[in-house]
């Protein structure tokens, strides 16, 4: 009764650096410093063009799972489930039940964007939104054991546990993984670099950094899932119904 396994671990790239609005308006005020009135007069509309940047939206990170049913299939035999789970499987082991999750990481970003009539710089709201979940997961059981016999209530309430175990860690990254992107991405104002420079890094990131990193994430759900499938359970269940299953097993 193994579970999937997911991508191999990598190390995440340097975040991107992004300019603050804050820089032009420290290079406008030291040179109206200086007295040169026809600088500041120049000056004074690129400010007030930069000031266009408090009309976007605020930056933020949304995040959302597929909401989609568990499916069921029972068109396999135990050999079969076995050579299907090999990679998760002890030796001698046999597989009788199977639950089988693909992880789905997807990214989608909208950018509202001012950009300045020099061409030279532009401010940018993210708006991120990050999808996850499992696409497909599904359940086997094995089809020398029928629907409804007391063998395939006991694999089938197993695996009922895997699918419980992966749902509750899916919630869990829900939460942390919005904490996590909100703290990186939502920094209260927009952001602003030279004109498709930043809007280009920030995608490589989230190409770069952050989908493996989620990946990654997937992953931490192993531990829980590994506990479910003790010796001691692949004992209790072979050995339940009054030995219905191990009768089949031979």
């Amino acid at each position: 009764m193994p579970t999937h396994a997911f991508p191999p671990r990598h190390t995440p790239p340097a975040p991107v650096r992004v300019c603050r609005p804050a820089v032009l308006r420290s290079q406008i005020r030291s040179a109206c410093a200086l007295g040169a009135a026809l600088l500041c007069l120049v000056a004074q509309p690129a400010l007030a063009q930069s000031d266009r940047c408090s009309e976007l939206p605020p930056p933020s990170v949304t995040i959302k799972h597929f909401d989609e049913p568990v499916t069921f299939n029972t068109r396999f035999s135990y050999k079969e489930l076995t050579h299907l789970g090999a990679a998760a499987v002890r030796p001698g082991q046999q597989v009788l039940g199977l639950t089988r999750g693909k992880a789905v990481v997807q990214f989608a970003s909208e950018m509202p964007t001012y950009r300045d009539p020099t061409q030279r710089w532009e401010c940018f709201s993210p708006q991120i939104t990050l999808t996850i979940g499992f696409s497909p997961m599904t359940v086997y059981v094995a089809k020398e054991f029928p629907e409804g016999s007391c063998a395939y209530q006991e694999i089938y309430a197993h695996e009922q546990r895997h699918v419980k175990t992966y749902q509750a860690h899916l919630a869990s990254m829900e939460i942390s993984l919005g904490e996590t992107l909100r703290r990186r991405f939502a920094t209260g104002r927009p952001w602003r670099g030279e004109q498709g420079e930043a809007r280009a890094q920030l995608l490589r990131e989230i190409q770069e950094r952050w989908t493996p990193y989620v990946q990654r994430e997937f992953t931490r759900g192993d531990a829980a899932q590994a506990l479910l499938d003790t010796p001691e359970e692949y004992e209790r269940v072979a050995s339940s119904c009054d030995g219905e299953i191990r009768k089949r097993l031979r």
